[in-house]
């Protein structure tokens, strides 16, 4: 199945997309293929005119639009979600997500700003219309330190809800596969044989 990874961080590096890649990285070992889109990478113009003519955004709502689940990742910023990720948002039609699994992440400078992804970045999602949006993973930058690698070594409440996370979005997109091989099958099944009405023998 397909996973796209969503990157709403105006910056970089980035915490959040590093968070991103992470859960990505853990959807990829259990055999999904994950693509990558930063909106900070799409011209700056194309994006604020709200060209949909623009090469660069065709390709990203391409990429929307062929993607079985989402994970969307943003910084919060006044308690609320990134403007790069809503003008991106605004540029996808109303039913943009139907039928699609969305994974929300996000990252703040305190516990203060979790509810910002209820309140704010859901109600978004929810408008263009994804199949299920599930439960959202906050992590503060202190909760997400590096090794000496430089790789994020989540604590072990934020690694707990990402293995929940992935545990989840992995189940969902499994059971879309099932649905999707039956529908696959019904459509090779035979046609029944018409059944022939035959008038009873005169006597």
């Amino acid at each position: 199945m397909n996973v796209l990874l969503l990157g709403g961080s105006p910056s970089a590096p980035s915490t959040t997309w590093r968070l991103t890649q992470l859960v990505g990285a853990r959807l990829a070992a259990l055999g999904h293929r994950t693509v990558s889109l930063q909106v900070r990478e799409l011209p700056a113009q194309a994006l604020l005119r709200a060209d949909t003519r623009d090469a660069a955004i065709l390709g990203a709502v391409a990429l929307i639009r062929e993607a079985d689940a989402i994970v969307v990742g943003t910084p919060v910023y006044k308690a609320s979600f990134s403007g790069i990720l809503k003008v991106f948002l605004d540029l996808l039609p109303q039913d943009g997500l139907a039928g699609k699994l969305v994974l929300p992440l996000a990252t703040g400078g305190s516990q203060s700003h979790m509810l910002a992804l209820d309140y704010a970045l859901r109600p978004v999602l929810a408008s263009l219309a994804p199949r299920h949006i599930l439960p959202s993973i906050y992590a503060t930058s202190d909760q997400l330190p590096s090794n000496a690698d430089g790789n994020l070594v989540p604590v072990p409440t934020i690694a707990a809800r990402i293995d929940a996370g992935v545990e989840q979005l992995a189940h969902e997109l499994e059971g879309a596969l099932l649905r999707k091989a039956a529908g696959s099958l019904s459509g090779l099944a035979p046609a029944s044989a018409p059944v022939t009405a035959f008038a009873p023998a005169s006597a």
